[in-house]
């Protein structure tokens, strides 16, 4: 139970009109449904939270909106001293320095630099599934050949990668880089070192670079802790461009703003290069200011007290489908706060397609997000991200309107 908070995690915020896509797109032709008179809308699609971000966030940004001029500016030391000492004490990254940090305009936009960096367009990259629809897009709308090696779920339930699989495609295809998803979206698998060291293992036998998407490091449910990709080695701290961002943390994707750490000269330089060529790869003055309010200890505070209101949330949530909703399969994520529900049984049972199941939610409010943009062919993508009140309401609108 979660008890003896002293952020606020319960109560409703009004995002309509405040720029809220979660709620503002709604009934848009390319987001859930909106929903039909006499009940308003739960969001639970985008990848963004319903809470107030940390007071802590807010206050940095406020402090510089004291001072009146917003002109050019190189980034302050507290920037990078900020990171360091985030990633030492929330990881336990020893030896970073300011210089192996480099700002990226979102993690999709490092992604790109880096994968540009290192592989030619038509190239061929490796990728387990199922997958952010963000990678897939990106990658394919810029020419590159995806190569899928599929997780797969053990008997226990947690999602596994196939490793077997994975040297096959790497050999067969010639593959000389990976998109590697730690924690991983949308399962929610925290990887185990043993895990993250077979990988890389495979990777440096194919002498294969690797992009390790890290935005979702900070999001670890009770009882896990993640591993930074580049501390299971020397080689894959040589091979790896890890990218982080506050924006899933601390709910500051508006802000724009991510980074990387590479800690290879040669690639760094690269990736580099390849991120300055649109000019556009520039820091806003408040996501750093919002970063360095994120990354203080009050912000700390604020992330465990997160972290434990979605393990609640979570727990609810995939009790619930194991006790009441039978035919639907709720793996339990170790990390992040979504939900990938598989529904195949509860759909051969109930003769009913995918579609029909998505707008049965979309229509009695529950804005939840079709999982076959992720690679999902029978699944729903679930965000908990919301006051335990607000997911306790969806799931009673789903017992009584949906799962029929």
């Amino acid at each position: 139970m979660v008890m003896d908070m002293k952020y606020d995690f319960t109560s409703i915020i009004e995002r309509k009109g405040k720029d809220a896509m979660a709620v503002d797109a709604l009934g848009a032709g390319w987001a859930p449904g909106a929903p039909k008179d006499g009940f308003d809308a739960i969001p639970m699609w985008v990848a963004d939270m319903n809470f107030p971000t940390a007071p802590s966030v807010c206050d940095a940004m406020q402090h510089r909106l004291a001072h009146p001029a917003f002109g050019y500016f190189d980034p302050r030391d507290e920037y990078f001293d900020a990171i360091i000492r985030w990633q030492r004490e929330r990881n336990g990254v020893v030896g970073l320095e300011r210089e192996y940090i480099g700002y990226e305009n979102g993690v999709l936009g490092g992604l790109m630099s880096a994968i540009g960096s290192f592989c030619p367009r038509g190239g061929s990259v490796l990728i387990h599934s199922p997958t952010y629809m963000g990678f897939t897009s990106s990658l394919s709308n810029a020419g590159y050949r995806l190569v899928d090696s599929p997780l797969y779920r053990d008997a226990q339930g947690i999602w596994r990668m196939n490793y077997a699989d994975m040297e096959r495609k790497l050999a067969e295809n010639n593959i000389h880089a990976a998109v590697f998803c730690s924690p991983h979206n949308p399962t929610g698998r925290v990887w185990e070192k043993w895990e993250i060291e077979q990988a890389m293992a495979l990777f440096a036998k194919y002498d294969v670079a690797v992009v390790s998407d890290e935005i979702w490091s900070d999001i670890i449910l009770t009882g896990y802790r993640h591993i930074p990709t580049q501390s299971v080695s020397e080689d894959a701290r040589q091979r790896t461009v890890a990218l982080y961002a506050p924006s899933k943390t601390f709910n500051l994707a508006g802000l724009v703003g991510a980074y990387h750490i590479i800690y290879n000269k040669r690639l760094r330089d690269r990736v580099r290069a390849e991120s300055a060529l649109s000019h556009y790869n520039s820091m806003n003055l408040l996501s750093m200011y919002a970063l360095i309010g994120a990354y203080q200890p009050e912000g700390a505070e604020w992330v465990d007290e997160l972290c434990q209101t979605l393990t609640g949330n979570v727990t609810y949530a995939c009790d619930f489908f194991e006790s009441r909703i039978p035919g639907v399969s709720a793996a339990r994520p170790q990390g992040t706060y979504m939900v990938f529900l598989d529904c195949r049984e509860w759909l051969d049972t109930h003769g009913m397609t995918l579609d029909a199941l998505l707008r049965r939610g979309w229509d009695i409010g529950v804005a939840w997000q079709d999982g076959r943009c992720h690679g999902g062919t029978t699944h729903i993508r679930l965000n908990l991200a919301l006051p335990l009140s607000r997911v306790k309401e969806a799931f009673s609108r789903m017992e009584r309107y949906v799962f029929v």
